[in-house]
């Protein structure tokens, strides 16, 4: 059974930051393509972060240069580095997995992530 289960989320000061970690169990990670949304408030679910197929990565143009996706296939983990963190920052994060071939999606439960002074 595919799990995804994310942690690192909390209260942060504008400027702070944090390290989301996304551990997976169920799959080899290898075959699956990982990226990191959010979701605030009103707001719809989107990509903050993920790795390409072509082995690469992607940002959305509001976290370039703050955050950083990366992974630990020994750890079967996904991290998300996020720095110079913003009040706009505030949201659900979400681990999501998509097989390479099928494309079938896997989500985790999320994580609060929360800007404010």
């Amino acid at each position: 059974q595919v799990q995804l289960v994310e942690s690192g989320g909390g209260l942060v000061q504008p400027g702070g930051s944090l390290r989301l970690s996304c551990a997976v169990s169920g799959m080899f990670l290898s075959l699956y393509t990982m990226g990191w949304h959010r979701q605030a408030p009103g707001n719809q679910r989107e990509l903050v972060a993920s790795f390409t197929s072509g082995g690469g990565t992607h940002y959305a143009d509001s976290v370039k240069g703050r955050f950083t996706i990366s992974r630990d296939n020994t750890k079967s983990t996904v991290y998300l580095q996020m720095n110079g963190l913003k009040p706009e920052d505030t949201a659900v994060y979400y681990c999501k997995a998509a097989h390479i071939a099928t494309q079938r999606d896997y989500w985790g439960q999320g994580t609060q992530v929360t800007v404010s002074s």
